[in-house]
């Protein structure tokens, strides 16, 4: 006999799982939404950079390149400051979503208030906020993505969504010319409403996001009988008030946090890894257009088809990489993947012929992108062997590192070019001595076991 419901309880009040609880909640889901976040976050900063210049002029402005230099400088300032105060939010309130979703809320206001601009500081102060913005997908979205991947496939997880930095800077590529379509088209509004579009995407996708922790929740109130439900309200209470207590207890200070950190060998050659592979990333990007053009003399156009080809072999760089590191575990992939592409920095250094420049070109990004996930695996696997230090925090310092490397890369790589007589030649010579200082902090320090370690005790066992 069926047991009728208690006409005490309202029916409107019983919990039921929302729709599509289950596909939203799985890690398959969150993996996708942290690949589409990264992916929209390049496309939106580079769409509009070849439109801002002649903005400028329209305002009245003189030296329009320093200028728009300095706004992209704006724009990793934003993401270095904003990354610490997010990842100890996160961490302490143990926010997740909130974060990722006001990201996009930034990133949209940011669009709207450099569309509108009236004077070059709201401009810089609009890129900032974009950066702020872009800090919680690298930040917040990664450490969701451990927190909801089963241990044994993060690796595999972090290198699908690291691969949307690789399809986002292919779109990159392909974000200018339609940035200055657009501008020809419908003006200066057109690229931002393009890439407010793309935000808008991006922002209904995280909304739909259910932590797994809230969906267990849900499944097991709607699974409880009514007569249960009561009871175990009060007695949840209680343990919610027991654990909020021991999660206060357990919570260490930013300070503590710091110093755990430079405490850890394998945290430090972990950040040590990122802000090479952004010095290395940011010293080739203001510079390679003119090398193609001096040495081959391309045009804008057949330097953008050169770049595609080169950074498509990229895309699957990140997945496969992450899918070895589960197996084989994060130190021998980096490893790997640092020794085979040093040569390729080398041969890149050819003014040969250009088919042999593209080929070196796509395998000197493919390995080195390759790094990208195991890395970030190793940092997941730092965050779970220190106590107190959640998965924001290590990618807080992911992310400051890449900020940095970024930041100073692009300065750096700029000037090598300008004024030494081979200035690609020292650019290449300087990756290439950064990627060889990586292997050897590889071998000594990164991973649970690092490879040094296993090799000396086999010397031994010898």
């Amino acid at each position: 006999m069926e047991t009728p419901i208690s006409p005490h309880v309202d029916r409107s009040e019983l919990q039921t799982q929302p729709w599509g609880s289950k596909w939203r909640s799985s890690y398959w889901f969150v993996t996708f939404v942290v690949w589409l976040g990264v992916a929209t976050d390049l496309v939106v900063y580079s769409m509009v950079i070849p439109v801002v210049p002649f903005q400028l002029e329209k305002l009245g402005y003189k030296d329009v390149a320093s200028l728009t230099g300095w706004l992209l400088f704006a724009y990793s300032g934003g993401l270095a400051i904003a990354t610490i105060p997010v990842a100890v939010w996160s961490e302490k309130y143990d926010a997740r979503k909130l974060p990722l979703v006001a990201g996009v809320f930034i990133l949209i206001g940011s669009q709207i208030m450099f569309m509108e601009a009236p004077a070059y500081w709201v401009m810089c102060l609009a890129r900032a906020l974009q950066g702020i913005g872009s800090t919680m997908v690298w930040v917040v979205g990664l450490a969701l993505l451990c927190d909801e991947a089963p241990p044994e496939l993060v690796g595999r997880q972090l290198g699908i969504a690291m691969s949307g930095l690789s399809l986002g800077y292919a779109s990159a590529l392909v974000g200018p010319p339609v940035g200055g379509g657009l501008y020809t088209r419908f003006g200066f509004r057109g690229p931002f409403i393009f890439g407010i579009i793309v935000a808008i995407l991006d922002l209904a996708f995280r909304f739909l996001i259910i932590e797994s922790t809230s969906a267990s929740k849900l499944r097991t109130s709607t699974e409880k009988p009514d007569n249960e439900i009561a009871l175990e309200t009060n007695v949840n209470s209680l343990r919610d008030i027991g654990d909020a207590i021991d999660v206060q207890n357990k919570k260490v200070s930013f300070v503590q946090i710091l110093r755990l950190l430079f405490r850890a060998h394998r945290a430090l050659a972990a950040a040590f890894l990122t802000l090479v592979y952004g010095i290395v990333y940011g010293t080739q990007e203001p510079v390679i257009s003119s090398h193609l053009n001096s040495v081959w003399g391309l045009n804008s156009a057949d330097v953008g088809l050169v770049l595609l080809t080169s950074v498509i072999p990229t895309l699957f760089a990140s997945p496969l990489s992450g899918w070895f590191s589960d197996h084989q575990g994060p130190s021998v992939v980096i490893l790997i993947a640092l020794i085979l592409a040093v040569p390729w920095y080398v041969v890149i250094i050819v003014d040969g012929h250009l088919a042999l420049f593209i080929t070196a070109y796509a395998c000197a990004y493919f390995f080195a992108s390759g790094v990208l996930s195991p890395l970030t695996a190793e940092l997941a696997s730092v965050a779970r062997s220190i106590d107190g230090i959640g998965y924001a925090y290590v990618y807080g310092a992911f992310n400051l590192a890449y900020g940095i490397g970024t930041t100073v890369g692009p300065v750096v790589g700029g000037q090598m070019y300008d004024h030494i007589t081979r200035g690609w030649l020292a650019i290449c010579l300087l990756a290439v001595g950064l990627l060889g200082l990586s292997v050897v902090v590889t071998f000594v320090y990164v991973g649970e076991k690092p490879v040094a370690q296993s090799f000396i005790r086999r010397i031994r066992l010898l």
